[in-house]
Parts: C-alpha cells; structure tokens; sequence
C-alpha cells in the first residue's frame, strides 16, 4: 500500500449533540481546524451569497502564490483602472498607483478592500476573470460542491454562491496551511500609505473575543451579515461561519456562541507513543527489519469529560514479507478512554524494503557458508 493519508485520523466518540447550541443565522456551521470535525451545523449547505466572505479563496490563492515564489510580500503591485473601480468596501486605489503585496493583504484582511483584492487577483492569474477560474478549480479540488465564484472580492453577481460548510473547507485550508496569514487577520487597527490611511477591522472578534484570530467578515444587502470568524485556544483552533444573519451584531454574536460552545466542550489532544516502538521483522527482504512510525490521525478531538485520562496500546504485525513500501500499514496505536476506545491511529512502515534479488540471496548463502567455516 502506499502511504496513508489520514486514513484514520480518529475514531471520535462524540455523545454531545451538535444541535447542542444554536444561533439566530439560517446557515451556520463550527469546525475544528486541524482535524476538520464539524462541531455544529445549520443548514451548512445552503447555497448563499458569501459577500466579502469570498475573499478567504483570494487570500488563499495569494498566499500558495508567496509559496511557490511566484509573489513575495515586497512585489510592488500597479492598479489597474479595473481594480480601482470595485466600488463597496476599499481604500480608494487610484489607477497606476503602486502598493506592495504586504500593504494590499492587509488592506484586504483589515478594511475588506475589495480594490484591491481584484489588483491581488490581476497580478497572479493576469486578469479577474482568469483568477476567477483558479477560485474555481480551487473550490473543487478542496470540495467545495456548493460553491461556484463569479468575481475576486464577493461583490453581487448572478449565480456567484457558497454555502457555510465550503467557507469552513476553504478557512480551513487558509488557516491551517498559513498562518502567516495571521499576521494581517489580527490586526485590530494599522495605517497604510505612512499613516495616511487609517485601518480598523471590519471583525469585530479580533478586539472583543479571546483568542480570536480571524477571519473575513461580509455584507451586502442582498447577502446580509456574514463572517468566518476564527480563535485559538489551548492549541486548539476553531472556525465559526455564519450567514445571512440579520445584523452585523448578531452575526458577531453567533459566532461568539458557537465558538465558546467549541472551547467549553471539546479538547484537542496530541497522541505520540508512549515508549519507542519497536521495528518489526521484514521476510526476504533487502534489511532484516523496518521501523513503524505514527501515521498522520495523531491529532485527537474529543470532549472534555474523555480527554483527561488517556490509555493506549500498541499492536504490531509479528513480521512482514518484503516488498515493504513506505506508508504501509503495520498495526496500530489505540486510544482509550475509560475502557472504551477513542481513536485507532495507524502505525506506517517509515522506510522502503525491497525485496531482495536471487543474486542477492545467493550471495547471502555464500557469505553465511564461509562464516561458518
């Protein structure tokens, strides 16, 4: 087999209903960011309009751009006279002004700039609707089936929708990928142009929720209020998103609700073998044993009342026959709680071991004949 990917990342026993809270929004949904476990969920694939809620896929686009070295922060961006005729929420770019990607991420994290998330989209794909089609084929590789995008910044366009699970995919995604993102989403208040340009954030929680750490509001009249609101606590982050709610209190409200439900109920729990496991015998094969290591699924979320008193026991293959490759199950950590068990974590082979050729075993037969002489 070859590797594992998350192929079982936890076996969750999670008796707390996740209707055990609820919010005044239509559509609404609490996931778990390193695991993604939705927590709650409202209606969560109702397709609505996200308003600027879409800029969490330009963001995202923009920082896997940084990644690959196609961008860095210090690329100095020209506006277009495109991007400067967004309308809505922006800090007023005048055509042919430049502004480095750094000051343009900002102003789309703090202020909602949808100027200049459009110069942000011109300068990666060429042209919006070229990066829309990159927003696109992103949604479907992260499987976001509610979701088709119809501009870079969430402005009103026929058929442009999302649902409150696709924005958790993609925060999700944003979030667990980059935190450097965190740099611009927590920012409260900033300047930009030297002082000239007074920033405050658009969410609210980045001032008046502990822990919070982003994400992305929106609001137009015909989407209302929206927001994916996210917060760490005790290493364990959550995103809270919430749509068409009626007010911009009230969303901010809801997402409170909801992430507080996360941090009251819910733990996240890292597993690592409590001794060093121990290699496993490899049959006909190019060394005579291979080293298991934990597979991805380490990372545990359970309630609190069975996070405190984890057991755990490990179950190894006797031996195995080469070939042998790499990510290949050999057994199993399990994790208890109070007798019942919690998670099923799989121990993977860590290294290739082929197996070994008939000149090679003839060879073996050789040198083992001599040493016994």
């Amino acid at each position: 087999m070859k590797k594992l990917i998350a192929l079982i990342c936890a076996v969750l026993v999670m008796g707390t209903s996740a209707r055990a809270v609820e919010v005044a929004a239509p559509s609404a949904l609490l996931m778990e960011k390193e695991t993604g476990t939705v927590l709650f969920a409202k209606d969560e694939h109702a397709k609505l309009e996200p308003a600027s809620v879409t800029k969490v896929m330009t963001l995202l686009l923009a920082m896997e751009a940084i990644d690959s070295g196609q961008l860095s922060y210090d690329t100095v961006i020209t506006a277009s006279a495109h991007a400067c005729s967004m309308g809505g929420s922006q800090i007023w770019l005048k055509e042919n002004e430049q502004m480095t990607v750094e000051d343009m991420l900002k102003a789309v994290c703090v202020v909602s700039a949808n100027d200049c998330a459009v110069a942000l989209a011109e300068q990666i794909a060429g042209s919006e609707d070229a990066f829309v089609e990159r927003m696109n084929q992103r949604a479907k590789e992260l499987g976001m089936n509610d979701t088709t995008f119809k501009n870079a910044c969430g402005l009103p366009a026929e058929g442009h929708v999302t649902s409150a699970y696709d924005i958790a995919l993609m925060s999700r995604e944003l979030i667990l990928n980059h935190p450097d993102i965190r740099q611009y989403t927590t920012i409260w208040m900033d300047t930009l142009r030297n002082g000239q340009s007074q920033l405050v954030n658009t969410n609210k929680l980045v001032r008046f929720y502990e822990g919070a750490t982003g994400l992305k509001t929106g609001s137009t009249d015909s989407a209302l209020y929206c927001l994916s609101g996210t917060a760490e606590r005790d290493g364990m982050e959550l995103i809270a998103v919430i749509m068409k709610d009626a007010t911009s209190a009230q969303r901010f409200e809801d997402a409170k609700t909801l992430l507080s439900y996360g941090f009251s109920a819910y733990a996240l729990k890292n597993v690592t073998p409590e001794t060093p496991l121990p290699p496993v015998p490899v049959t006909l094969g190019t060394q005579a044993t291979v080293q298991p290591v934990l597979g991805e699924g380490g990372s545990l979320l359970l309630e609190k009342s069975k996070a405190g008193d984890l057991q755990q026991s490990v179950t190894l293959a006797e031996s195995v026959e080469a070939p042998v490759a790499k990510g290949d199950v050999l057994g199993a950590l399990t994790v208890t709680s109070g007798g019942a068990a919690v998670a099923e974590i799989p121990l993977l082979a860590g290294e290739e071991v082929p197996r070994v050729t008939y000149g090679q075993m003839l060879l073996r037969l050789l040198q083992t004949a001599f040493l016994s002489d």
